[in-house]
């Protein structure tokens, strides 16, 4: 028995010193990503630049470690944003050591105006006269959009090219809710406001199919008149290619010119040792996304006193502090007051991509727009997305630019609660008693329905606050009232509809809207600061290690449908009257 116990602490102790150890060798690498991030980089001549978008993309690059570190190699994996993305692009277009690009595509974690972005870099890089090749061992619709900017455009012999249309899925819970004895207490404005109605109908409502066919139509139009520009096929044609179910082999996809050849991979590389003077593949210089981004750009701008403040602002808008991916309410507009009274900060760039969220929230932060905007200007870029509470937010600025498909508008608001009076009582078979100081100190319980009287002052908060929003957009936009409701109502917007209607003033991306900021503040050099300022990586290490841990793995087990499991979070977390648009938006 006493060996027994002998060999057990051993075996506990032996457990634990490898835990330690194991933690220490993470810890360490993660110390050695850190510091080699500000060490420059130098790239020989006749260098390929490996453009590889498999990872999530953001609107900035994040520098939290543990954020991209890779729990099943033990290994950090760089996540690089939007800005650095584009800032590497519009880099190689001048640098003597980029021969040219090679897109690596599969598969791309971003909304389509990002990717909107990103193609328009290419088309710019392209003026260089130096090559752009792209392969794929599948071409989704996004990723092909993407790679028809490239001279050549290749796919795995037995790949598939997937060229359907768009289409718009909206899961509906009403019989099921019915089913658990659970009731939805909908309060809301706006005949287009459809957040609610997965709750009350079983399908679409003709309001909301008349929005989304709307802006999906717009999208999928914008996205052929690009291909049919580079490509040189007609719209009508490839029309006729998705609604016939046309590309149903690789070679099919050659014979009707939506790429150039079919291609196993080696042969792809073999191309590109060609292109840059190497003898064989093996000798191909090439470079990483994440590792050109540190090798210094010769011709930048000088670095004057003078700045632009881009303030970043990514997902949802909720109360409080929140963090990278959610826009907090003191997190932003902290960001927002520092850059408005920094003297030497001559322009402030807001990049918005959110559905929206918390009303009072995006109160809050539409303060800080609106005092920033009355003593310097300020330029709104939206990403992805900026509708309801993202729109909100962004109304008092000079200028909004957007791109053609960013999705905006959802002028209006709702509040959503729910009783299970039913699934309590007669499905679980427990009753809840209620002792009280007033007669409405109850009110929004789980356990009964809402009273006629508390149904009428909920009602009356929705349209307070509808009425306020649709007054700060005329505000902001130079509308009456009565033109904003007009475009208002909840209804969701592409941004080429946006434009026709006065809800944007151009199109563009970040880089437009910092050169705009720039010639509107009159500056011809100065250096670009970013808000909110990131933590120091060790610091973020240390004091969100359990949490991102926990995110980092639940991330790599869900891989894409993650965002399903965050918008239910966000679900459940929500709180007081929403402007936030209807649904989640992907485009495949």
């Amino acid at each position: 028995m006493k060996s027994f116990f002998k060999y057990l602490l051993a075996s506990v102790l032996g457990v634990l010193l490898a835990g330690i150890l194991m933690f220490l060798i993470i810890i360490g690498g993660i110390g050695a990503m850190v510091s080699s991030q500000d060490q420059a980089v130098k790239i020989k001549s006749n260098t390929v630049l490996h453009v590889e978008l498999n990872q999530l993309i953001m609107d900035r690059s994040n520098n939290n470690p543990m954020e991209s570190f890779d729990f099943t190699s033990f290994r950090p994996s760089p996540q690089l944003g939007l800005n650095d993305i584009l800032k590497n692009i519009k880099k190689a277009k001048s640098d003597p050591n980029i021969d040219g690009i090679y897109l690596d595509l599969t598969f791309i974690q971003a909304g389509i105006a990002t990717i909107e972005e990103i193609r328009n870099a290419l088309i710019d890089f392209k003026e260089s006269g130096k090559f752009i090749i792209s392969y794929s061992d599948t071409y989704t619709q996004p990723t092909y959009y993407l790679a028809s900017v490239a001279d050549k455009i290749y796919l795995n012999p037995e790949g598939l090219l997937i060229f359907v249309g768009l289409r718009s899925e909206i899961m509906f819970y009403k019989d099921a809710l019915k089913k658990l004895g659970v009731e939805p207490q909908i309060i809301r404005h706006g005949k287009f406001k459809s957040y609610v109605e997965p709750y009350i109908y079983n399908k679409m409502s003709d309001e909301n199919r008349q929005q989304i066919m709307a802006y999906m139509g717009s999208i999928w139009n914008h996205m052929l008149e690009g291909i049919s520009k580079e490509r040189e096929i007609s719209i009508k044609k490839l029309n006729e290619l998705a609604d016939n179910l046309t590309l149903r082999k690789a070679e099919l996809a050659v014979k009707n010119g939506l790429i150039d050849g079919v291609k196993y991979k080696d042969e792809v590389l073999a191309e590109l040792a060609e292109l840059t003077n190497k003898t064989d593949d093996k000798k191909i210089e090439h470079i990483s996304l994440a590792k050109y981004t540190k090798v210094p750009d010769k011709k930048r701008k000088s670095l004057g006193k003078n700045k632009i403040a881009v303030v970043y602002a990514s997902g949802t808008v909720i109360m409080g502090e929140g963090g990278e991916g959610t826009i907090g309410s003191d997190r932003i507009s902290r960001a927002i007051r520092k850059a408005r009274k920094d003297s030497s900060v001559k322009a402030i760039v807001f990049r918005v991509n959110s559905g929206g969220g918390s009303a009072l929230a995006s109160e809050v932060i539409w303060r800080e727009v609106k005092l920033a905007q009355e003593v310097k200007p300020v330029i709104a870029s939206m990403g992805d997305v900026a509708a309801s509470g993202g729109y909100y937010i962004v109304a008092p600025a000079q200028k909004i630019i957007a791109s053609p498909n960013s999705i905006t508008g959802s002028i209006g608001v709702f509040g959503l609660f729910f009783t299970g009076k039913e699934l309590l009582n007669d499905k679980l078979g427990i009753h809840v008693d209620v002792a009280k100081t007033n007669n409405f100190s109850d009110i929004g319980s789980f356990t009964r329905p809402f009273k006629a009287e508390e149904r009428e002052v909920f009602q009356y908060m929705v349209e307070d606050f509808y009425d306020t929003f649709i007054t700060k957009v005329g505000e902001g936009r130079n509308m009456a009232k009565e033109e904003v409701d007009a475009i208002g109502q909840g209804r969701v917007w592409s941004g080429a509809n946006a434009i026709d209607i006065g809800l944007i003033d151009g199109f563009g991306g970040l880089e437009d809207a910092i050169e705009l900021a720039a010639e509107v503040a009159n500056l011809e050099t100065y250096r670009i600061v970013n808000y909110p300022k990131l933590k120091d990586p060790f610091q973020q290490l240390l004091e969100d290690l359990q949490g991102n841990v926990k995110t980092s793995i639940l991330k790599q087990e869900l891989g894409t449908e993650y965002k399903y499991y965050e918008s239910l979070k966000n679900i459940t977390e929500q709180q007081g009257l929403q402007a936030r648009i209807p649904y989640e938006i992907d485009i495949y």
